[in-house]
């Protein structure tokens, strides 16, 4: 009885580090003993060179008495600055403390500070960068936000870059992003809520949506899949877009992601919600059909006709750069009638000294012009752009030359290249790449035949899919006729007046058109016309 008292004492004494995530230190409680909790928290940071834990004395005006506490910080995340002149101001205090409530209030006032009376939430917020002071006869711990870690200044985003619009984009800090588009949507209606994901990483995680515009059901579900998550860590919002998404097997994204705080903005405005991870200037934002992925922010600052023009531009170059090889295959080996008789004269001569098939002429070449992309995204950006362009020219008439590939392949993997560049999310690009080659090996074996059933395979997949319950192919299937004008078209502004109708909303009115049937009943300054109104003035 009396080994086993004993064995269950040194299980106690040691339970404290038995752990392998900080959310199993909820039950480890500050000990009033000022010691025993610098001998533990040593203990936890063992090893751990950057987190300084420093002993010092609260001055005491009244009875000339010093109180030992303890300053827990870690090195290159808290502000220096803000440190010193906290500790500066309880050492040479000359008030009487009793409590730690005292402290708070009295010395550390100009902050954010909180209590903590586990070991769990203390040792978090220490590595989040706030400054931990632990009090002798205290099991409260007080937590002051004095994070001053460096992070990138705000730039432009390279992945969004526009002619006309901000030219601020998100950075990696989550507090910042936050901000940003607080700035721009100024209402208490703008709602931050907070997670932590991921048990190693701990990330920050915040779900934005403004309350009385998004339907609540929405918002419950979302909050629903984000609790569910279950992971060692979260180091990037890919993590959470690929656990929450309704299709994980599509090679579709269901997510938008933007690093552009107008962009955001203007979904949150419409009913979406987005989802902003501490550590990347990617966020996410959902519901997101598939027009939604062809749209750029631009779209909405520049007058409506060329807005239009541009949107189906982009639809033309989409289709362009999914079938223009499998188009080129079909043609030269099934369907030559089709081609005029010159063209194909010229085609035939030039494929005259080819060894290889079409289809194998357009796998050299779009694989090695996949790779030239890749590579010119992983090289230096100063030489980059260089080996991508001389590499393509360089390639291609190497291979012409050297009999592998013929002239008009080079021409058509060049002008599907093109028109791949034209779709303004990159991973929206990346599934058109892709679906390319399975297209390009149907046309082989059934011509013009095998390119309709690979679309139409394609659109039955995309009219299955759905974003938060959303249908992917939304307002075309299910037709939505008045969501057609912000989708296919770009209406002026003064035709938008309600929020798009495939997303459930509390208000779907976003703006009058008083405005608009003032200048259409006045056709000037009070129905006159500028020479009227000279001629008043002289």
């Amino acid at each position: 009885m009396i080994l086993s008292n004993k064995k269950n004492k040194k299980k106690q004494e040691k339970s404290y580090l038995d752990y392998s995530f900080l959310e199993e230190l909820k039950g480890v409680f500050i000990s009033p003993e000022l010691e025993t909790n610098k001998k533990m928290l040593e203990e936890y940071f063992k090893d751990c060179s950057d987190v300084v834990i420093k002993s010092f004395q609260i001055g005491n005006g009244v009875d000339n008495d010093e109180i030992d506490a303890l300053a827990v910080s870690v090195d290159g995340m808290i502000d220096n600055d803000l440190m010193t002149e906290a500790m500066k101001s309880m050492m040479e205090s000359k008030v009487e403390i009793s409590d730690i409530s005292q402290i708070k209030e009295s010395i550390l006032p100009f902050a954010e500070v909180n209590e903590k009376n586990n070991f769990s939430d203390f040792m978090l917020s220490i590595l989040n960068g706030d400054l931990g002071i632990l009090i002798d006869k205290n099991t409260e711990s007080l937590l002051v936000s004095m994070r001053g870690f460096k992070t990138r200044t705000i730039s432009e985003p390279e992945t969004e870059s526009s002619i006309r619009g901000p030219r601020e984009g998100f950075i990696e800090n989550l507090r910042v992003n936050t901000s940003m588009i607080r700035r721009k949507l100024k209402t208490p209606h703008l709602k931050t809520k907070a997670y932590k994901i991921g048990k190693y990483s701990c990330t920050d995680i915040s779900l934005v949506y403004i309350d009385n515009i998004i339907d609540p059901n929405l918002i419950k579900e979302v909050d629903r899949r984000l609790s569910m998550i279950d992971m060692d860590g979260v180091l990037e919002s890919g993590y959470i877009e690929e656990q929450i998404q309704d299709n994980i097997y599509s090679p579709f994204p269901q997510f938008r992601y933007s690093e552009r705080p107008d962009t955001v903005s203007a979904a949150l405005l419409q009913g979406k919600f987005a989802i902003i991870v501490d550590g990347t200037p990617n966020v996410l934002i959902a519901p997101t059909i598939f027009l939604n992925l062809i749209q750029a922010s631009e779209d909405y600052y520049e007058r409506f006709i060329v807005a239009t023009a541009i949107r189906w531009l982009r639809f033309l170059f989409l289709f362009l750069a999914l079938t223009t090889p499998a188009f080129y295959i079909a043609f030269t080996t099934y369907h030559q009638d089709i081609i005029p008789t010159t063209l194909l004269l010229s085609i035939i001569a030039a494929h005259e000294a080819i060894p290889f098939p079409a289809i194998v002429e357009a796998l050299i070449m779009e694989v090695t012009f996949e790779a030239l992309r890749e590579a010119s995204v992983r090289l230096p950006k100063t030489i980059g752009q260089a080996v991508s362009i001389l590499g393509a020219l360089v390639v291609g008439q190497a291979a012409v030359e050297a009999g592998i590939v013929s002239a008009p392949m080079v021409i058509v993997v060049s002008v599907t290249g093109i028109a791949s560049f034209t779709i303004p999310t990159f991973n929206t690009g990346i599934a058109i790449r892709l679906l390319r080659f399975p297209i390009m090996f149907a046309a082989s074996l059934f011509g013009i035949f095998g390119i309709f059933m690979s679309l139409l395979l394609l659109l039955g997949h995309l009219g299955n899919l759905k974003s938060f319950g959303v249908p992917y192919l939304t307002p075309l299937a299910p037709l939505r006729i008045k969501d057609l004008k912000d989708t296919v078209v770009a209406a002026p502004w003064p035709f938008m007046t309600e929020r798009p109708q495939y997303i459930p909303v509390q208000d779907k009115k976003r703006m009058g058109t008083q405005v608009k049937k003032n200048v259409e009943k006045d056709g000037g300054i009070k129905n006159k016309n500028a020479e009227e109104v000279g001629d008043q003035g002289e």
